[in-house]
């Protein structure tokens, strides 16, 4: 079962601003992926369960972080049913997240009152996703719509807390674009964790880009 509330999980949502996320079928590069992102500052994690058997990596790395990284937070992304959810929290998901908006994994992650973040484009939508109980709502592919958009999202809504995932990057113009347009946090993928990094092994690099981006935030909020 998850280890952090989703209170907690809200609260280090709000107060770090980013979620680094990835996905890699070898148990020991996602160790070393791991511990450069919570050396560099990360204290949240989401595993992007894209692979076959994607459930027992994810199982060894949650377990690894348990260990040997306090405070680390792990969650799974790209879940698209309510089996799966459920898989995933009992190898101790502490969020989980959805690329749609699955009335089903509401449901199941709100029975164990673990939170879940789907991805919605409309405001239509994330009205629907926050009756059902979502406290943040992933704005997916954030490519799409951009800073804008949220700041006509939060205009009607501004009690609407949003996570953009995709076409966000370390840069910091486009950083303070997203956090002045009233964004909760951001996740970010291979604009921070890239295949160069998978490939050179540069887990040093990896750490102070992971530093160097959260104090980037910290600054353009």
């Amino acid at each position: 079962m998850a280890t952090f509330t989703r209170i907690q999980v809200v609260q280090a949502m709000e107060e770090i601003g980013m979620i680094p996320l990835f996905y890699t079928s070898d148990v020991a590069l996602g160790k070393k992926v791991l511990k450069a992102c919570y050396d560099g500052g990360a204290r949240l994690m989401e595993f992007t369960a894209r692979g076959d058997f994607a459930h027992e990596v994810f199982g060894e790395l949650n377990t690894y972080a348990l260990k040997e990284l306090p405070g680390m937070m792990m969650g799974v992304g790209s879940v698209t049913d309510a089996a799966s959810a459920s898989l995933y929290m009992a190898l101790g998901a502490n969020f989980v997240v959805t690329p749609v908006l699955r009335e089903d994994i509401a449901i199941a992650c709100n029975r164990r009152k673990v939170l879940w973040s789907p991805g919605c484009g409309s405001l239509t939508e994330i009205a629907r996703a926050e009756e059902l109980g979502c406290e943040i709502v992933k704005l997916f592919p954030g490519s799409a719509y951009g800073p804008e958009y949220v700041k006509a999202i939060k205009a009607p809504q501004p009690w609407t807390r949003i996570m953009p995932t995709g076409g966000v990057t370390t840069d910091k113009d486009n950083l303070k674009a997203w956090f002045d347009a009233g964004v909760t946090c951001v996740g970010m993928g291979s604009n921070l964790i890239g295949n160069e990094v998978l490939i050179s092994r540069d887990f040093e690099g990896l750490k102070e880009r992971v530093r160097s981006t959260l104090g980037t935030i910290q600054a353009a909020r």
